[in-house]
């Protein structure tokens, strides 16, 4: 773990290695995208292993108080080799896409502020990553417009992991500053 980001009792960590201590946090903090992203959003202890001790993930985790309250995980989107819109992204293989896999505060938390900055801290390291161009994502339709900068929709998906959302896969494009 090493602290990025601190304000009075919340603070941003970059996850080096996620230990099998959080793991309960995390799984129960990921209950709450089960219902707008489906059962795959689920976090297990495979999951964890996979997305944020991968070398080559971007994963950071939100505390408050010292309790894990969110996160938000980027890969490159090579790893995702088993998904058909990975595959056909104009982007793969050449290494320079992060897809943010997940993103998630508490409820209890979301008019802190917290979510913004967390999301500010995962952009600007991505940004300081020399072969980083773009991050991608899905998102409910409609969300990627409120996004700041460069911003494209890709493809549209009208049932979403099975929960008859409609989701948007969009495309930032990184400044580089």
């Amino acid at each position: 773990m090493k602290k990025i980001a601190m304000s009075g009792p919340f603070q941003i960590e970059l996850m080096i290695y996620v230990g099998t201590k959080d793991y309960d946090a995390l799984i129960e903090i990921s209950k709450s995208l089960v219902h707008e992203y489906g059962k795959p959003a689920l976090l297990t202890p495979n999951t964890i292993q996979t997305y944020f001790n991968r070398k080559g993930s971007l994963p950071f985790i939100a505390r408050f108080q010292g309790v894990i309250i969110g996160y938000i995980i980027g890969l490159p989107i090579e790893f995702l080799n088993k998904e058909p819109w990975a595959l056909l992204d104009k982007n793969y293989k050449k290494n320079n896409t992060l897809y943010t896999y997940a993103f998630v505060i508490e409820k209890k938390y979301y008019q802190n502020g917290y979510a913004k900055m967390l999301k500010r801290v995962y952009l600007n390291w991505a940004k300081k990553q020399k072969s980083i161009q773009f991050i991608t994502g899905h998102v409910k339709k409609g969300i990627s417009s409120k996004f700041k900068g460069n911003i494209s929709i890709i493809s549209r998906v009208d049932n979403w992991q099975g929960t008859g959302r409609v989701f948007e896969y969009y495309r930032r494009e990184l400044s580089k500053q």
